[in-house]
């Protein structure tokens, strides 16, 4: 596996979550007013600058537990225990503690530590397909067991890993999806070229538990998604929202900084439609394609990296 395009993918979706964590929850009137352009420091959360959220220390659990536990399985109660370890013990957060928690993963992680099955553990009701698997999702496209899978047993290892958290199969939907735009990438189709492998090829193949949930994803799955006007593209924490607003930034910018101001620019859930847009900008774009000023502040980025090397080793 490229090195440079787990690299690209995990300091590609730090950044942009570390870009959106300072105005996280204010309106897209407000950034029109104040737009960012660089990365700030406190606001909401009052973190120094560089830091990233809960996004990105999910998705680093991920990344620790596919490397560890290696090329040849996927184990949801390894990635089960790094959670409680990350919510209890400040595991893979930037600086000792959480500071960010989605009601929902929150929740799942509560089951998760009174014992309940790591499948069994995220909410399964149409209430509980808030962003947080889709937003942690991106190292399994990395994994051999996912890459040399056929569809349907894609879907299977998606609906495991995204489990923990959230359960219903809208948020595997959404999960796969992105997915399968990233193996694209992975492959060298471009962001176009990616995207309509999702109309063509992707969607045909779903099972049918996912396919029931198809009607939800219509703008996700427009050929003319990039045409969509920004006041038609909501970005809430829902899933299928974070989806269609990541997709809509990536398919209209043209290089990977443009494409994460524009989804942080989004206001409301700023740090997740970065963090979604930012890891496939990165993995398309490339690592050296974020501003040197950025990654110099990203909080652990030898860390990052590091990890992201350990994920490109699995063979």
């Amino acid at each position: 596996m490229d090195a440079d395009k787990c690299r690209g993918a995990l300091l590609g979706l730090a950044v942009a979550d570390a870009l959106g964590v300072p105005v996280e929850f204010e309106s897209r009137a407000r950034r029109r007013l104040d737009p960012v352009a660089s990365m700030r420091e406190y606001g909401t959360h009052h973190q120094p600058v560089g830091t990233w959220s809960d996004d990105s220390s999910l998705t680093f659990c991920l990344a620790e537990s596919l490397a560890k536990i290696g090329a040849y399985a996927i184990d949801t109660h390894d990635l089960s225990r790094r959670f409680i370890n990350w919510l209890d013990f400040g595991y893979w957060t930037p600086h000792g503690q959480v500071f960010d928690v989605g009601v929902a993963t929150r929740a799942a992680i509560a089951q998760l530590r009174a014992g309940v099955a790591p499948e069994k553990a995220g909410g399964q009701g149409n209430y509980d397909n808030g962003n947080g698997a889709l937003m942690r999702i991106l190292p399994l496209v990395f994994h051999p067991l996912w890459q040399q899978a056929a569809a349907a047993e894609r879907q299977r290892l998606t609906h495991r890993v995204g489990s923990p958290t959230h359960g219903h199969y809208r948020s595997t939907l959404a999960c796969y999806l992105y997915l399968e735009m990233a193996w694209g990438l992975v492959q060298g189709l471009t962001l176009a070229q990616a995207h309509q492998q999702l109309l063509r090829e992707v969607v045909p193949a779903l099972l049918p538990k996912l396919a029931k949930e198809i009607h939800h994803f219509t703008r996700v799955l427009d050929a003319q998604l990039a045409l969509i006007p920004e006041a038609d593209i909501h970005s809430s924490g829902y899933v299928v929202h974070t989806l269609e607003a990541a997709l809509w930034c990536l398919l209209r910018g043209q290089f990977y900084a443009d494409t994460v101001l524009t989804a942080v620019n989004l206001g409301d859930d700023t740090d997740t439609t970065g963090a979604v847009a930012g890891g496939l900008a990165g993995l398309y774009y490339g690592a050296a394609q974020i501003p040197a000023d950025w990654l110099q502040v990203l909080v652990k980025r030898a860390e990052i990296e590091a990890l992201a090397d350990r994920l490109s080793e699995l063979k």
